[in-house]
């Protein structure tokens, strides 16, 4: 485990004294502005004293979470400045943010807790794959905490982002194989020491840091394989295997096999396979995946990356190798991980990202400025 907490081991992190209620960012220094919110309502689900109870498998409170393994990670807002956020999704806000007694820059995701039951499962599903994940590829844990309604768990900041934003300047072959390479490795982590299965495998869940290194993330749709089988039916559907498309009940680890394959394939050609533009609906899209022959790289590539990529998006799924056969493949074994020089390609790739960014931020002042000028 590459962890850059020295001072906040597993099971012991700092001590706090219990934070505010839930915060915000309301400028860039990061001042919070406290928010109440009805308590009465989750009475089921938390406790007099404020802790959030997962039917004993975990126990959030102000302070940190207890594992019913025994595992506890403390950590609380008090300890924490907030500097900016990093983005929003489905599932919750993440802010960057900085840990005042280890001076560790960390990623904060916050979501709010709704009295639903999926909601629910995803945040305990999240917390436990997290917690339990030891492995330079799958992103550090640090601890969570709960505040009235909100639930707030801290990770590994990967200061590239998503491998979706980082894509635009080009992707190498030997580069395209050691992002492949840590994610077979993560996924293949997952299955054999958890018996889990990812089952959200895209590029925006695919982090990078400045150092190179690629780590899989966001593990609220995740599932427990039960006879190496899974069968409920969630995660994003654009990159949902053929069979889980059409049949939709069970299915296996090969399902996200698929997923690289598809997410492999978007990193090379910088877009999305079935590119919403070309279909006229969702139904459209999903019905090309069910029913049109697999996409496949470009001549660009060589030989063994077309080979792997065709063996991952292959529709039937029992012909689709496991992890085992894909870290064998050529493909993964011709690149050496400590000649292949992962840290410049996510420098550089970061470099543009952030003149993209800065380029339209300008543009949307220019626009503002239209809108406000006189006619």
């Amino acid at each position: 485990m590459n962890s850059n907490l020295p001072n906040l081991p597993r099971g012991n992190a700092s001590q706090g004294r219990r934070g505010p209620p839930r915060m915000k960012l309301s400028d860039m220094g990061g001042a919070p502005v406290q928010q109440e919110t009805p308590f009465a309502n989750f009475s089921r689900f938390v406790d007099p004293s404020g802790k959030l109870n997962f039917n004993g498998k975990a126990i959030l409170h102000a302070d940190g979470v207890d594992f019913s393994n025994g595992n506890s990670f403390k950590i609380n807002m008090e300890e924490l400045k907030l500097l900016e956020e990093l983005g929003k999704g489905q599932y919750g806000t993440v802010q960057k943010v900085y840990h005042k007694p280890t001076n560790v820059i960390m990623a904060m995701k916050e979501i709010r807790l709704e009295l639903d039951e999926s909601k629910l499962n995803s945040i305990l599903m999240e917390l436990d794959v997290l917690h339990k994940s030891q492995s330079p590829y799958i992103v550090e844990f640090y601890g969570a905490f709960f505040i009235e309604t909100c639930v707030y768990y801290c990770m590994e900041f990967m200061d590239a982002g998503s491998l979706d934003k980082l894509y635009q300047i080009g992707v190498p072959e030997d580069i395209l194989s050691i992002i492949t390479l840590s994610m077979v490795k993560g996924l293949k982590f997952l299955k054999d020491e958890l018996s889990i299965i990812h089952r959200d495998v895209k590029p925006t869940n695919v982090l990078v840091n400045s150092q190179g290194q690629v780590k899989l993330c966001d593990f609220g749709v995740s599932g427990h394989l039960i006879k190496s089988m899974a069968k409920t039916h969630i995660g994003c559907q654009s990159y949902m295997a053929p069979e889980r498309i059409s049949q939709g009940q069970t299915y296996t680890v090969q399902s996200d096999v698929w997923s690289l394959g598809l997410s492999i394939l978007e990193t090379a050609e910088g877009s999305y396979p079935y590119p919403p533009e070309k279909y006229n609906s969702v139904f459209a899209q999903l019905n090309a995946i069910v029913g049109s022959p697999p996409p496949a790289l470009p001549d660009t590539y060589s030989e063994e990356a077309r080979a792997f990529v065709a063996l991952c998006l292959l529709k039937d799924a029992k012909q689709r190798p496991t992890y085992g056969e894909l870290l064998d493949h050529p493909f993964l074994t011709k690149y050496e991980e400590d000649k292949v020089d992962m840290k410049d390609w996510a420098c550089r790739a970061m470099e543009a990202r952030a003149a993209r960014e800065e380029e339209a931020r300008n543009k949307r002042d220019e626009e503002e400025v239209k809108k406000a000028a006189p006619a």
